[in-house]
């Protein structure tokens, strides 16, 4: 089994619970719509939208994620509690311009590239900081990812890859898993949920998360994904999430890295918690798609660092894996730790099991509930 991926998996099952958040404040601020277009912008499908009229409608949730990480708010800072079209607070007043004047010091500063966020000010902060820190210890220069004499004789991302799939167990043993079924516990908030997790070759996926009133999903199919809640209608995976999703729904891959992220390269090394790590770090258009760090003794990966991107700005995810023990001749971490800006969530895997049946029914989406059929 890949282990790449069985580690990723913590990443939809955090997903699981914060959809909890999201789908009660899309339902309370979205259109009735049973049958969205792909296609559909914003504005048609939210109230009261003023400034992210164009965007995809599907990347509005997203954008609030992005401000909320860079403000260190809730959504009931800006918004008025199941009532999120309404104006009654100034936040969001002063929300709207802030989008605009980032917007225009883009537009006019950058030739329209992100390069200014809400983050690049506030960092986690509702009042930006203007004036700079004091230091608490000696200031240590930071060595740059490229053009520093140290990242010379560094090994090459394919020398670290192919290390990574030989104490994984090799690319033959990866090959022969069609499919895997994990069981465990999730841990979010000092409570303890029970979680099942099944993968399907070549590229499906799901998660249950077992909550005292019914489960919480996070499902991909091979081309869309879906996250639900109990008695909540299904909705439908940002795009943004979507590409994640397909990483972990391939049982592969471990093999897959370097094609799919052809222009990785390594970056300088970093201590994790005592573990000397090598890393290797992939951008598109200056922006950072992944950073991958691998044990510098044993080749296995030991985080996994992802960005989401959304209209105004990048939703980072940070994945550390442990525990890992042989499982059919495969090394699979047992244990791994989402963060977010948001907040943290671990699961602890206690059963692993490859190559059994699995339905493909587990993989398909339910029905939303029909007109005037209740969904509370």
């Amino acid at each position: 089994m890949n282990s790449l991926m069985t580690n990723i998996r913590a990443k939809h099952c955090f997903a699981a619970i914060l959809f909890v958040v999201i789908a009660l404040a899309s339902a309370a601020i979205a259109q009735s719509s049973p049958s969205q277009s792909p296609n559909a912008t914003a504005e048609h499908i939210f109230k009261n939208i003023k400034v992210l009229k164009d965007i995809p409608a599907n990347q509005l949730i997203p954008s609030m994620q992005f401000i909320s990480a860079s403000l260190g708010v809730e959504c009931g800072f800006c918004h008025v509690e199941n009532h999120f079209d309404q104006d009654d607070k100034k936040p969001k007043q002063v929300a709207r311009k802030m989008m605009l004047m980032m917007t225009a010091i883009n537009q006019n500063n950058f030739d329209g590239h992100r390069q200014v966020t809400c983050n690049t000010c506030h960092r986690g902060a509702r009042v930006p900081e203007g004036i700079p820190a004091i230091a608490e210890g000696p200031f240590v220069p930071k060595l740059r990812d490229t053009g520093e004499e140290s990242l010379a004789n560094l090994p090459s991302a394919t020398q670290l890859l192919d290390k990574y799939v030989g104490a994984l167990g090799g690319e033959k043993a990866l090959l022969r898993i069609s499919t895997l079924s994990e069981k465990g516990t999730a841990n979010f908030m000092g409570r303890e949920f029970a979680i099942d997790i099944y993968d399907k070759a070549p590229d499906k996926r799901a998660s249950f998360m077992h909550l005292p009133n019914g489960d919480s999903a996070t499902v991909f199919n091979g081309q869309q994904g879906w996250t639900g809640f109990p008695h909540q209608p299904p909705r439908d995976m940002p795009v943004s999430e979507l590409e994640g999703a397909r990483i972990d729904a391939d049982l592969q891959f471990a093999l897959h890295i370097q094609q799919m992220f052809p222009n990785l390269r390594p970056a300088r090394p970093e201590n994790l918690a005592g573990q000397q790590t090598y890393q290797l770090v992939s951008e598109n258009a200056g922006q950072p798609q992944i950073r991958l760090y691998f044990d510098q003794q044993t080749g296995l990966l030991l985080r996994m660092v992802r960005y989401g991107d959304s209209p105004l700005g990048l939703n980072p995810v940070r994945v550390d894996y442990a525990d890992y023990s042989a499982v059919d001749g495969v090394q699979v971490p047992h244990r791994w730790t989402v963060a977010r800006p948001s907040g943290q969530f671990s699961v602890q895997v206690t059963d692993v099991k490859q190559n059994v049946d699995i339905e493909d029914a587990k993989f398909s989406k339910p029905a939303a509930p029909q007109q005037g059929e209740s969904s509370q």
